[in-house]
């Protein structure tokens, strides 16, 4: 009998068993598509924009074709929206009023704070199914252009010490709603995982003088878990992969968020996206997933962290282990998924 892998997490203290002895095709996690429910009203679609609270960004098309840039006000709900961002109804964190601003910062050395910030919904197509797998570029340009506005504004305010941009895709994923969306959190703190990558990358930098996610991508582009590569973006398998299909983008170009794109690397960015959730689309029979951003918003990080998005197949179930140990079983080997995805974009 072989033995299982056991591999730690490029920065992370997290270590994961790569299940060799009870190893899975990527396809053997395809399910049989379930039809969509029939019958009830999504107040996400054009023409439901009534059932939501009032949008912080609108990008509204114009009839020479232009977009402006708005938000509903005095009532109305313009319909001609390509891109609509609004509060989430039952929101995990509220802003506070003007004159708590001061008093609600108590965070700063306590183990008791409010849960301060902001919890967005950002529709990201007027059309109901389209998800970024099969998005027009156009389209996944305007949704990257969103997320750039609303991490620009709401990273100004300050209270807010983390933006959390991410996508739930699939009922098992957590997604209560099948309109394209994604959500943005902000918090007043820094959620654990980012900071101890944050901390992991300062210290890897002060004993080397380079950044670790550069070293990654230097490394990575050369073995054999590389998905995808082009002018500005990289793709790979991670080499601890917790999830089953797992892969990350990493921007070549060193940067602690997205602020600082240019409009090639934004399209770069779109086309990357799209090309990788339509493989996995492909392999696995369109499974449900999260993505999700990790970013910097303190300049002091500059030197040392590099933001990428870092994409969750829904595939396996965590259980009594991985919630007790901290330990994941993966049971796909991270070369593994790289083969298949890589399969998929090629066909």
């Amino acid at each position: 009998m072989a033995y299982n892998e056991l591999r730690k997490d490029y920065l992370l203290n997290r270590w994961v068993v790569i299940a060799t002895e009870r190893s899975r095709r990527p396809t053997d996690f395809a399910k049989q598509k379930t039809e969509a429910a029939q019958g009830s009203i999504c107040p996400l679609c054009v023409g439901n924009e009534h059932m939501t609270p009032p949008a912080v960004l609108l990008y509204l098309k114009q009839q020479n074709g232009e977009i402006k840039k708005g938000k509903d006000g005095d009532g109305t709900r313009p319909k001609n929206w390509l891109i609509r961002v609004i509060p989430n109804l039952y929101p995990a964190f509220i802003p506070p009023k003007e004159t708590q601003n001061r008093s609600l910062r108590i965070l700063e050395g306590e183990n008791f704070g409010y849960a301060i910030g902001h919890h967005e919904v950002l529709v990201e197509s007027p059309n109901h199914d389209e998800q970024p797998a099969d998005a027009s570029l156009p389209q996944l340009k305007h949704l990257i252009n969103a997320y750039i506005d609303r991490l620009r504004e709401l990273a100004a305010k300050p209270y807010v010490k983390y933006v959390s941009i991410f996508r739930n895709y699939g009922k098992e994923a957590g997604a209560s709603l099948s309109h394209a969306h994604s959500q943005i959190i902000t918090t007043p703190i820094i959620p654990r995982i980012v900071e101890e990558e944050m901390e992991a990358s300062k210290n890897f930098y002060e004993q080397h003088k380079k950044c670790a996610f550069c070293d990654i991508i230097k490394k990575e582009a050369k073995g054999p878990r590389l998905i995808l590569e082009n002018t500005h973006f990289l793709v790979f398998a991670p080499y601890a992969s917790t999830h089953p299909l797992e892969f990350w983008i990493l921007p070549r170009k060193h940067d602690i968020n997205m602020l600082n794109l240019t409009d090639a690397e934004v399209t770069a960015f779109a086309e990357t996206l799209k090309i990788t959730l339509k493989a996995l689309k492909d392999v696995v029979n369109d499974p449900p997933y999260n993505y999700g951003f990790h970013l910097a918003l303190d300049n002091a990080a500059k030197s040392y962290y590099h933001w990428h998005l870092e994409v969750y197949p829904k595939l396996a179930i965590w259980a009594g282990f991985e919630k007790n140990t901290g330990v994941y079983i993966n049971t796909v080997k991270p070369e593994t998924t790289a083969v298949e995805l890589r399969k998929a974009i090629t066909v």
